[in-house]
C-alpha cells in the first residue's frame, strides 16, 4: 500500500520523472503534472495527501496554480520549489498557503523529510 498520493507538478520533465521514480522507491504514488492547468485536471480526478509545485513555470506559475488549490481543497498541504533561489516569491507561495519551500536543485533527503513530517501532521 501506498504510504501517501502525491501530485508533483513541475514543466522540468527530467526533474519530475527522476524525483517521481525516487517517491515511488519510497512507497509512495506519484502522480505528474507537467503545467499548472495539468495539476489542475489532475486534482479534478484523484484526491492527494500532498502537492509538490514548482514556482517557475510556462502558461500558469506555481503561486496562482498554489491559489487555485487553495479554492479547490483547501486542506491540502503543498511544498513549493523554487529553481531561481527566490526567497520572496517562495514567502509569497507562504503567504498563499504553501506550508514549506524549498530551493531547487533540492537534496532529495530533504524534501522527503519534509513530506513526511507534513504527513505526520
Amino acid at each position: 500500500m501506498a504510504i501517501a498520493n502525491i501530485l508533483l507538478v513541475d514543466d522540468e520533465k527530467d526533474f519530475v520523472e527522476v524525483i517521481a521514480k525516487r517517491l515511488s522507491k519510497k512507497g509512495f504514488y506519484v502522480t505528474k503534472a507537467f503545467s499548472g492547468p495539468e495539476a489542475l485536471r489532475a486534482m479534478r480526478k484523484a484526491d492527494f495527501d500532498i502537492a509538490v509545485i514548482d514556482l517557475k513555470m510556462e502558461e500558469m506559475d506555481g503561486i496562482e496554480v498554489l491559489k487555485i488549490l487553495g479554492k479547490m481543497a483547501p486542506e491540502l498541504p503543498v511544498i513549493i520549489l523554487t529553481g531561481h533561489g527566490s526567497e520572496a516569491a517562495a514567502r509569497e507561495g507562504v503567504k498563499c498557503g504553501a506550508m514549506e519551500y524549498l530551493t531547487k536543485p533540492c537534496d532529495f533527503e530533504e524534501l522527503l523529510g519534509k513530506i513526511e513530517k507534513i504527513l505526520e501532521r
